[in-house]
């Protein structure tokens, strides 16, 4: 059975998955005011166990496994060229 699509959902937690450091010493607060898209992607990966607080904290152990998971998805499917630009 083929698994599905990435979901818009699923980029957005992705996305802001990213925005956290390697450090675990580092969090995120998203702030009210922020776009309700990162704010509800941001209460998603709380419920799933991933971050300490709905509104970001600091990454689980969980959640830096699937931070580090995240990562190297994006380093194997971002093109040489864009990887040299950076």
């Amino acid at each position: 059975m083929q698994s599905p699509p990435f979901t818009q959902a699923l980029l957005q937690e992705m996305n802001l998955l990213l925005r956290f450091s390697d450090s675990s010493l580092d969090g995120l607060k998203i702030h009210h005011t922020a776009q309700s898209e990162i704010i509800e992607a941001a209460r998603r990966l709380y419920e799933k166990g991933l971050t300490t607080r709905v509104d970001g904290g600091y990454l689980t152990e969980l959640g830096r496994e699937a931070h580090d998971v995240a990562d190297l998805l994006t380093g194997l499917l971002t093109p040489a060229d864009d990887q040299n630009q950076g």
